[in-house]
């Protein structure tokens, strides 16, 4: 983590830019619920409107000059981008198979599978407290699912299942932006987002169905609405932030994002997790600032670096991130910070 010291007033207006963009993520669900069309039509259109913002953003703000971009940069954006595009199709068929709020939650396993995935394919280390977080979120996973043995046998709500199941795979996909979004140093992450979405278009266009959107109305207004604030001025936001605040505090700041989430789902749909379920949430949320933060068990055997990963998908994204981030994210990327220094955060976006 850096150790340079920032002004109380940068901190300030960066804490203040990702609240702000945590908030638009928790709003995310209401957009593709309300929107009324289908998951793979709702993020092709995400990527159609977002793309439009995001390259007249880079546009004016002269991105496009000396942006670093290599024929290799640009592959490894784009192969995330394959990854977080569907990541967002499978969170979003999640909202409609169990809630705005179980999905979320349980999207936000994100940072676990980074883990896994960090030392699977990179090997990078896997401590006894890293696999001790790992055992606390699948308590609190299991938990928030709300199943039982008994479930699996026959005896449950397949529909939910597989909504779950959805959440778990988005939150795997967007990890795989991740791992692989994290080798594009160097390249504005508003840039790299730009690629994953102008990818999103000739990726989903053999899944998109326009025949369903003669119907929608002003229900284009939500569509229009995911591009240009929840993949655009979101992620402005977020890559403003992330330059001018630390790691921990973005960490904590993340979970706002998950938070209003829920109290969105509650407010417009009446939906709300049971007691059970909410015994699982702070077990999700504390295993995964543990592993972005380096927290230990007892005594601190020895001076252990922070898990350091980074942020939500290029893209979001969630939707995801969290993402994730980590956590993740569902909203959805790499941010590229001043000092190199990289994080994990839950996004649907």
């Amino acid at each position: 983590m850096s150790t340079e010291t920032r002004p109380a007033s940068t901190e300030t207006k960066g804490a203040i830019e990702l609240t702000a963009a945590m908030v638009l993520s928790g709003t995310l669900g209401i957009f593709v619920v309300e929107s009324g069309a289908s998951p793979f039509n709702v993020v092709f259109f995400r990527c159609v409107f977002g793309a439009v913002a995001l390259g007249l953003y880079c546009l004016v703000r002269g991105l496009f000059k000396n942006h670093n971009l290599t024929p290799k940069k640009v592959g490894l954006a784009a192969l995330g981008g394959v990854f977080i595009v569907f990541n967002w199709a499978f969170l979003f068929e999640s909202y409609e198979s169990t809630s705005i709020s179980v999905a979320t939650v349980v999207y936000h396993t994100q940072p676990f599978y980074v883990v896994l995935l960090g030392a699977l394919l990179f090997r990078d280390k896997l401590t006894r407290t890293k696999f001790a977080w790992l055992g606390v979120a699948f308590v609190g996973l299991i938990l928030v699912a709300g199943v039982s043995v008994s479930d699996f046998q026959g005896g449950g709500d397949k529909t939910y299942l597989t909504g779950l199941g959805f959440a778990l795979l988005a939150a795997l996909f967007y990890a795989l932006s991740t791992v692989i979004t994290k080798r594009v140093t160097g390249v504005k992450p508003h840039l790299v987002a730009l690629i994953q979405v102008m990818l999103g278009i000739p990726l989903l266009l053999p899944f998109a169905t326009f025949a369903d959107m003669s119907g929608l109305g002003a229900d284009w207004g939500w569509l229009v609405g995911l591009g240009l604030i929840h993949t655009c001025l979101m992620y402005v936001l977020m890559y403003s932030a992330y330059q001018k605040l630390p790691t921990a505090k973005i960490a904590v700041l993340a979970f706002i994002y998950p938070a209003v989430a829920m109290l969105c789902d509650w407010a417009v749909y009446g939906h709300s997790v049971s007691l059970l379920q909410a015994l699982g949430i702070p077990l999700i949320i504390g295993a995964s600032l543990g592993i972005n933060l380096g927290w230990t068990f007892g005594r601190r055997p020895a001076a252990e670096p922070p898990a350091a990963s980074p942020a939500p998908g290029s893209v979001p994204t969630g939707p995801a991130n969290s993402t994730a981030p980590a956590t993740t994210p569902r909203p959805e990327a790499a941010d590229t910070r001043a000092e190199g220094e990289k994080i994990t955060i839950g996004d649907s976006r």
